[in-house]
């Protein structure tokens, strides 16, 4: 049996004892004079030496050069375009930590952020949600790039720390269909009058259709119509066709079939045009949406308020559950998709749905007085994008600090009185610096409590941390 007390073996002084990880999946250790050192490659609790290329007063960034104590998590990396070498693909950071030690680093640094940034500590930790970890993807964006000096033509995502195209024959992230199309978009893009001017293909893939968005910078010849059309037939894809902005996108044959995913947990089906964000990993979603309706448990005589609500991906099963819903998003175009789907959904769902509204609106400029004029409602589903719900957290915050008579605190608006906050807020989140920030508006000056939060592997492979926190009123 070992002394406790034995002290650790001695080691090199250029080896490096990797502590943790960070969000952008660098190994972190420190130097024996406590600077920290961020290193590419390197795994918590391993022993490695790295070469220092960047350097400042607290910290440096080094590239791993010798793994001397491995990992007992460290894994061969599924697909053979990962790594750190010269022309790596840069789509994945993670590939060579084992999927179950990839939730737990996600997690810690979903708890990391709430306490240092947000000084908020959940009072329980909710299970990760996870599903596959390869064939995932169903949405991306493609680089295309005809490489003359190469010969060739390359389509996939950028290489690592570089503009570069990586040469991808296959992404196992992809789904298997997708990634067995790489070579064959290549072909077509060579053999293509434009094969110079198509700089990216966004992929969308419902649960029956696979949609291609060719980005062409010049009106394509009907030559390379006739070849799209071909490959379309072969792959059982469909093309749609972007000359400028996103409002320039349509569809090469209007007879093909929708583009549409299904909630079926609620009997909800939701068509989407390719470039409408959608959630990028339908397993997750599913999941997402049904752990977000039973944290925020609507009753059948409760309102409810989706803010950020996009195409209607929580709203519309929110309407199978309360009494009245209001869905709130920036995006004129996604509100009256919202709309549509709606009105789909309702004449084929088994059960009305309960009557909802969809408005326009800027949530960045968000003031306790639109605040109030959106009326009382129970509960609040919050899912920004990356810059979070400051607006919304700070005019919900005034409100409460108002009503307590601080002195820092705005005026409360005239039509406030009567108005309630809600009992229950569920916030997704796709940034956990954001989310933190606002939680901690939240809980120190709106009254609430973190009663739980958790993390969401949305994306397996990379270090993009989506996550999940309820809020109650105290």
């Amino acid at each position: 049996m070992s002394d406790l007390n034995e002290t650790p073996p001695a080691y090199p002084a250029d080896w490096l004892e990797v502590h943790s990880m960070d969000l952008d999946a660098q190994g972190v250790a420190r130097k024996p004079d406590g600077k920290v050192v961020f290193i590419d490659g390197a795994l918590p609790f391993e022993w490695v030496t790295a070469n220092t290329h960047r350097k400042k007063n607290n910290w440096e960034q080094a590239s791993l050069t010798a793994i001397h104590k491995e990992s007992a998590q460290r894994v061969r990396p599924g697909c053979p375009h990962f790594g750190l070498h010269s022309g790596a693909c840069g789509g994945c950071k993670m590939q060579h930590l084992h999927a179950g030690a990839q939730v737990a680093v996600k997690q810690r640094v979903l708890e990391d952020n709430l306490w240092h940034l947000g000084k908020v500590k959940p009072e329980t930790l909710l299970r990760p949600i996870e599903g596959p970890a390869w064939g995932y993807r169903y949405r991306a964006r493609l680089s295309v790039r005809n490489v003359i000096k190469k010969g060739t033509v390359l389509v996939g995502f950028h290489e690592r720390k570089s503009r570069y195209v990586a040469d991808m024959e296959v992404c196992p992230i992809l789904p298997p269909h997708v990634s067995a199309m790489l070579m064959p978009l290549r072909a077509l893009i060579a053999s293509l009058e434009a094969r110079d001017t198509c700089p990216q293909i966004e992929l969308a893939c419902g649960d029956e259709v696979t949609a291609l968005v060719l980005r062409h910078l010049e009106p394509l010849s009907a030559g390379d119509i006739d070849k799209l059309r071909a490959f379309a037939t072969e792959h059982q894809v469909q093309w749609w066709l972007q000359s400028k902005g996103p409002d320039t996108v349509r569809l090469l044959d209007a007879d093909s079939p929708q583009l549409s995913y299904a909630l079926p947990e609620f009997g909800i089906t939701m068509p989407f045009k390719p470039t409408d964000f959608t959630q990028v990993n339908p397993h997750i979603n599913r999941v997402l949406v049904s752990r977000a309706l039973r944290l925020l448990d609507v009753q059948k005589h409760e309102r409810v308020i989706d803010w950020f609500c996009g195409l209607g991906n929580f709203t519309l099963p929110l309407a199978t559950q309360g009494r009245e819903v209001l869905g709130i998003e920036g995006s004129e175009a996604l509100v009256a998709r919202s709309r549509d789907n709606y009105a789909l959904n309702q004449a084929q769902a088994g059960q009305p749905l309960a009557p909802t509204q969809f408005v326009a609106r800027n949530l960045f400029e968000m003031t306790p007085e639109m605040l109030v004029a959106d009326g009382v409602a129970e509960k609040w589903l919050i899912d920004p994008p990356r810059e979070g719900a400051f607006a919304l957290a700070t005019a919900l915050a005034n409100i409460e600090q108002a009503r307590l008579g601080a002195e820092d605190a705005p005026e409360l608006p005239p039509q406030a009185t009567g108005w309630t906050p809600p009992q229950r807020i569920v916030y997704v989140s796709c940034n956990p610096a954001t989310l933190a920030r606002d939680a901690g508006l939240l809980v120190h000056r709106a009254g609430y409590r973190c009663v739980a939060a958790g993390m969401v592997n949305m994306f397996p492979h990379t270090a993009h941390v989506e996550s999940m926190a309820v809020f109650e009123r105290i």
